[in-house]
Order: structure tokens, then sequence, then C-alpha cells
């Protein structure tokens, strides 16, 4: 873990999304410092699923050192910004520090994301980072080692990473051009940065997309905070950086990375936008059962499959190991959406097949079900292959973006516990 200096002592910091999280973390980490701490968050009455408020994270900064100030702020509402700069500035004499952490996400394909939610991940990442900036940047300008720090990955254009959730890559990747524009616009007055996660953080969001079974394989806030720390104490010319978090705290010295771990020891999930070695992550990805979605197919993959196909042959087995104890844990009905694999390979059983765990002693078949499915699940047929026997988990192929969900998230998590009776049924 990196220690405290004490550099950030009477610095005022301006946190987006700053109630829960790692804009919390940042700011805690700041405030061991005796940092000012401006929380700017929509969140000012508890949220039925996610954790705290403006108001408990402000009392958490002051506990652990540091000044609070709490604003209710939507980003994408340019009065409320406007707002809560002014008041920072009456009450701490300006700000020193611009941290854009506010973030909205949606994993899904363009036919499967609503308008609406597109406007959101714009309206949040892209403008409300933007907007946030222009109405900082005159403060900052006043202060003698100003910073804008955005959460935003490095501009990746491998179409890995745009194929499976092009609205929320997009908006993302507008937050990471306002750091390469504004750093340069700003070269010599403001540092402008990126700083990006090398695994999975666990935050409440997460939880929410990779279910309850997600969070062993994170690592917590508290790495993206003391990175941040880090970039944060740099002089203003240390500027137009996309930054991960492990690469900076290396360079601090750190070489014990089992702290961060929510579990320690257990594989971690690598995070989006990063295959800069992708030889590199797919060993790694590998040796912990994982499939990377942009490892290139090896030339051996193409031999025919065994005589009746692999999907009917999965579901052979499925139809084995299912049964009313299976029924009553579960209480779902599964579609599965097959592709990626011509129709000769698979013989008649590519597209659509159903998997009922909510009525009687279980079934499966070829086609939708006969009721609403509770989720939609879209994954190549070798994928869904390799899911069920055990060679890669629902989350992984979740976050590497080899599998697209529609529907409820925790019927996901269910499918690992009918995988371990398919795995000693050695499939």
């Amino acid at each position: 873990m990196l220690p405290n200096t004490g550099k950030l002592a009477g610095c005022t910091l301006f946190i987006t999304g700053g109630s829960r999280g790692i804009g919390k973390a940042i700011a805690l980490k700041a405030a061991r410092d005796g940092a000012n701490i401006v929380i700017a968050a929509k969140t000012a009455s508890p949220h039925p699923k996610l954790p705290g408020t403006i108001y408990t994270a402000a009392q958490e900064v002051e506990a652990a050192g540091g000044k609070a100030l709490a604003c209710v702020v939507d980003i994408r509402d340019e009065q409320q910004i406007g707002e809560a700069v002014e008041k920072a500035v009456s009450k701490f004499g300006g700000i020193d520090v611009l941290v854009n952490n506010a973030s909205a996400i949606s994993l899904t394909g363009t036919l499967e994301t609503p308008m609406k939610k597109v406007d959101l991940m714009l309206g949040v990442n892209l403008r409300g980072t933007y907007l946030t900036s222009k109405l900082v940047i005159p403060h900052l300008l006043k202060s003698h080692n100003p910073h804008i720090l955005n959460l935003a990955p490095p501009l990746n254009l491998n179409p890995v990473w745009f194929k499976n959730h092009t609205a929320y890559t997009m908006a993302k990747y507008g937050m990471s051009m306002c750091v390469l524009g504004m750093a340069e616009e700003f070269k010599g007055q403001i540092a402008v940065n990126a700083l990006w996660p090398r695994t999975a953080i666990q935050t409440a969001a997460m939880d929410m997309l990779g279910g309850d079974g997600i969070g062993k394989q994170c690592r917590t806030a508290d790495i993206m905070a003391d990175a941040a720390y880090a970039v944060l104490s740099q002089p203003k010319d240390y500027t137009g950086q996309f930054l991960v978090d492990e690469d900076v705290l290396k360079k601090e010295g750190i070489r014990d990375f089992d702290p961060y771990a929510v579990q320690k020891g257990h594989p971690l999930l690598p995070d989006f936008f990063l295959d800069e070695a992708p030889d590199y992550l797919v060993e790694k990805m590998e040796e912990h059962g994982a499939t990377p979605a942009f490892k290139p197919p090896s030339s051996s993959s193409s031999a025919p499959p065994s005589a009746g196909g692999p999907i009917e042959s999965t579901f052979e087995v499925i139809k084995g190991v299912i049964n009313e104890d299976v029924v009553k844990s579960t209480q779902g009905i599964y579609q599965f959406d097959l592709s990626g694999i011509t129709r000769d390979y698979l013989g008649e059983h590519a597209g659509v097949w159903f998997l009922d765990l909510k009525s009687g002693a279980g079934s499966v078949g070829h086609g939708e079900p006969s009721v609403k499915a509770d989720v939609i699940m879209k994954m190549d047929s070798s994928d869904f292959s390799k899911m069920f026997a055990g060679k890669l988990k629902p989350t992984m192929a979740f976050m590497s973006g080899k599998l697209r969900i529609k529907g409820d998230m925790t019927m996901a998590i269910k499918l690992e516990k009918l995988m371990g009776r398919m795995n000693k049924a050695k499939l």
C-alpha cells in the first residue's frame, strides 16, 4: 500500500461521483493528508440498492482528517455544476484538483441499447466530463499545482472493445479524448491525465453487473486511490499520460499487490480496453480457465466436430443432470442465442436454444421457450460449449465481452452451480 506523504495537505479536490466506489476511495486517501474534498454527486438520500450518500461520504472524509463539502450535482446539469464550483471556491478559496470519476455504463449491443441509455452514457461520461472541466478550469489556472484526472481508459482502437458495447466505448473514450485535447491545450498550466485499472475493481456497480460472485476476482478501490494519489502528487508538467494503476504504483516502489486483492491469491479479472500485450494477457487468462476475447483462433480450431455437433452434445448432458432440485434452486428460464460458427459446422443446431429450470423437472430444446425467458444470453457457440464444460465462467465471459446478457443478471451466476454438476458428469 502507498503511504501518505502530506503532499495534498490543504489542497481542494472536486470529485464527481464521489459518494461511493473509486471516487470515495480517492477522497478518503486525500483526506488523510488533510485535504479539502468536494463530494459532487447525485445521491442525497439512500439508494435502495447502492450504499452511501454525499453526506455519509462527507462524514467519512472528515473522520479521515479532511474537510468536506457535499454538493448535490447531476453533472449533465450546467447550473448544478456551476453552483457547486462556486460553493467550493467560496468555502475553500479555490480548487486545485478535479477528478472526473462519475460514469454511466451499459454493456449492451447496438440493437439492445435504448437511446435513453445512449443519451445517459454520452451525457454523463463525455458531456459531463467536458462540462465539469470547462467550469473548473478557470479556478485551476489560479492554483500552484493544478491537476485534472479522468477515470478513463487509453484510446485503444482494437475493434474487440467496440463490437459488444459500442455506445459505452464511445462514451468512455469521450473522457479519454478530453485528456488528449486538454492536456495539449493547457500544457504548462494544468496537468491533465487519465487513470485506468489493470484489473476489475470491486464496487457496487461491479456487483450489479457481475453478481455476487464477481467480487473475489477483483481488487479493492484502494489501488486506484493510491495510484491517483501518486499522480496528483506530481508537478503540473506531468501531463498527457494514459496511466494504469499497477504501472503507476510500480514506479512508486510497490511490489506486493496482494493487499489490494479482495481475496488474496484468487485469479483477477482483467479490465476492459487493455490489450497492449495480448500474448501476456492470453497466457495469464488461460492459466485461470478464461478465454480472452481478443485471442485469434488457432489453425487447429477448424477440425470437424464429433457426430451430433457440440451444441447438441452439450444440451444432452444438461438434460441428463437437471432435476427437480436444480429447478427448485434456480427458478429461471434461459434463452441462448448462439452464433459465430457456420451452419455447416454445427449441422442443424445453431441459433436459439432454451433451458427451462422453472417448472417440473426442467427441460431443454431447440428454439425459443414457450414462455418469456428470464434471461437471454448471446454468445459464440464454441464459447457456450466451453462455458458449460467449466472452462469459461459466465462472469469472465461477460467481462471479456464474449457474453451479452439481457434480463436477470443473477440467473447467469446461478448457472455456475449447474456447471459444477456437468463437470462431474464429465462433459
